[in-house]
């Protein structure tokens, strides 16, 4: 039985989160139907240009991300610090960037005066609005409810567009957040729509390449993509907020690993493997199946198995989910 998203994430566990979310009945419902002849590529530009966007509003980071013709992938960080940091005027500011938020949030805004009790009522809102602000729930929500809206106008019809519940895979550590992205970033390749990396349309690693060619120091966060949480490189003491990798090995890494993607071809000569994958203590052979089979291999929570039972420890669990994967592939 599916367990509920309040038992699936969990911020002592880890902050990353893959989540998949599906058109319903895994239609072409934004890409070529090859039996009507229509085309509705142009709502994968829809979807990317929503995901770009409620990442600027809520506080959680996009890590990765990438939009097919009948689901689409993102790789999300829970940025709980800012959460917490934000003053009321900025949390009733984002809400009413998704909704209109409430009659004492409107007259806080144009700075109405307002009473004792209705300060406290307010205050009680926004501290809620503050919590869904970082809620993977609420940011798959507002992207699959607007989506949904506009493709059912457009096709002049009601009903689900997207499949009830998205799928959500916790990512323990480096190795898993690494090979998570990669295998996110790697789709369009994999499903053979795409050649390269900087081709694959409506992903976050054609986003980070473009960048990364017209500045002058790619792997300085201040030159990285706005849209997409920075690399910052090698984990370190105090390490500032942003992914503990360099820019440029990910990029090496996701070109290596998508020219070895093929049934004949071991792929992995020692003096060509990306430093990324040296680091991260992961055998080529494993890393080539789980760039193929990421989503399908593992269960909702992935790493090294003592991050596993520690993270259901704190799920309250009473098993280990895929710790046998786990195991086999992050030693």
């Amino acid at each position: 039985m599916p367990r509920p998203r309040y038992a699936q994430v969990s911020l002592a566990a880890t902050p990353y989160y893959h989540c998949v979310s599906r058109c319903v009945r895994r239609a072409f419902l934004c890409g070529a139907d090859s039996i009507t002849g229509n085309s509705f590529e142009h709502r994968r530009q829809w979807v990317e240009d929503k995901l770009l966007e409620l990442a600027k509003v809520f506080c959680i980071d996009l890590c990765a991300y990438a939009v097919m013709s009948n689901h689409y992938h993102v790789v999300l960080h829970i940025h709980d610090e800012q959460a917490t940091t934000l003053s009321n005027i900025e949390v009733i500011d984002r809400w009413h960037q998704l909704f209109n938020g409430s009659l004492l949030s409107q007259r806080f805004e144009r700075n109405e005066a307002l009473s004792k009790s209705e300060l406290i009522a307010l205050n009680k809102q926004i501290e809620l609005w503050r919590t869904r602000l970082m809620d993977i729930s609420w940011f798959m929500r507002c992207i699959n409810e607007g989506i949904a809206r506009q493709a059912n106008e457009e096709d002049n019809c009601t009903g689900r567009f997207w499949e009830g519940r998205y799928k959500c895979q916790a990512l323990l550590d480096e190795a898993a957040l690494a090979a998570c992205m990669a295998y996110v970033d790697l789709n369009p390749i994999r499903a053979a729509i795409e050649k390269t990396p900087e081709t694959s349309k409506y992903t976050s690693i054609k986003q980070r390449i473009n960048k990364a060619k017209s500045v002058t120091a790619p792997n300085h966060p201040g030159q990285q993509s706005k849209n997409l949480m920075p690399f910052l490189g090698n984990p370190r003491k105090h390490m500032p907020h942003g992914l503990p990798f360099r820019l440029s090995d990910y990029i090496e890494l996701v070109e290596w690993t998508g020219r070895i993607m093929r049934d004949d071809k071991c792929g992995y000569i020692k003096n060509t493997l990306p430093p990324i994958l040296d680091r991260l203590n992961i055998d080529p052979k494993h890393w080539i199946y789980m760039a193929h089979h990421f989503e399908s291999q593992f269960k909702g929570l992935v790493g090294t198995a003592y991050l596993l039972k520690q993270a259901c420890q704190h799920l309250g669990y009473t098993r280990t989910p895929g710790i046998k994967s786990c195991l086999e592939y992050f030693p």
